[in-house]
């Protein structure tokens, strides 16, 4: 499933156009008719942009190539875009200027010695390291035994995506499953414009998309997000109900590989239940040894 430059501009324009009312935008309304789309007209997010109802009208219809800094910055405030979206749209009117080929970049799928070392000196908390469309390519031994149903399934490399959409077991680990699979759909989705011919993730999001309804579903809204922070809430097969803060960390010296790391509120069951998890991993990993010994 490849990237059609105008359809995912007009898509994801039209998108953000639906979801605003006009109280939401500020504008008055008049007389009590029912209106006929779901959010603004174009004429109105074209007044609120400043530019012409002719030139926003040629915007959706996926014409980006040229256009100013400043009528993107019009746009972003008139659809009250967020952070993400800014960033997406952005991505979107590069793609648009520079073709589909040139936006391609190459995707790391190792990691260097040195990063792998960092890995395991953090011993007391979980930490793994992924690139832009979810394959996760190494982990300390406590990112291992948090995220064990992941690991434990069959395919290689380990991908966040496949496994959130596809292992029935991910639906009982992750207790807000629906947040966690839309997030998922949308981070691929702000993937696949900022890399959009990466074979990859395009064949990824192709097998997502044809065994996944959901996923289907999901894709076509047109959602984007950026990983940075935030919270998640397991129920681990090993100790239970677990809620923990994640941090990610873009690794600046190799791009596209962000590390994450799970801390729990200190004195919290989830902090007990992280020691617990450890002597797990630690036990896991003695008979591990003593096997391959």
């Amino acid at each position: 499933m490849g990237i059609d430059v105008r359809n995912e501009i007009r898509d994801f324009l039209s998108s953000r156009r639906a979801r605003i009312t006009p109280d939401q935008a500020g504008m008055p309304t008049f007389g009590g008719g029912v209106r006929r789309v779901p959010g603004l007209r174009r004429h109105e997010v074209a007044m609120l942009a400043g530019v012409s109802v002719d030139y926003y009208t040629r915007l959706e219809r996926g014409t980006l190539k040229g256009v100013s800094d400043s009528v993107l910055e019009g746009l972003a405030g008139a659809l009250q875009l967020d952070e993400d979206e800014r960033t997406h749209l952005w991505d979107l009117a590069r793609l648009a200027n520079s073709g589909v080929k040139m936006m391609h970049k190459t995707m790391p799928t190792r990691i260097r010695p040195g990063v792998q070392r960092l890995l395991d000196a953090i011993t007391g908390a979980p930490a793994w390291v992924r690139n832009e469309r979810g394959d996760v390519l190494a982990a300390n031994d406590l990112g291992r035994a948090l995220y064990a149903p992941m690991f434990a399934g069959p395919g290689r490399p380990v991908n966040s995506a496949r496994f959130t959409f596809l292992d029935p077991a991910a639906r009982t680990f992750f207790v807000d499953w629906p947040r966690t699979a839309r997030d998922s759909v949308a981070i691929l989705r702000a993937a696949a414009v900022a890399n959009p011919c990466e074979p990859g993730l395009v064949t990824l999001v192709g097998e997502l998309s044809t065994r996944s309804e959901e996923f289907r579903t999901w894709w076509a809204e047109h959602d984007v997000r950026l990983h940075r922070a935030g919270k998640k809430r397991i129920n681990h097969p090993v100790v239970g109900d677990l809620e923990l803060d994640y941090e990610a960390l873009e690794l600046v010296a190799d791009p596209g590989l962000t590390m994450f790391t799970y801390s729990a509120e200190p004195g919290s069951e989830s902090a007990r239940s992280l020691v617990l998890l450890g002597s797990w991993a630690a036990t896991e990993r003695a008979e591990q040894v003593a096997a391959e010994a």
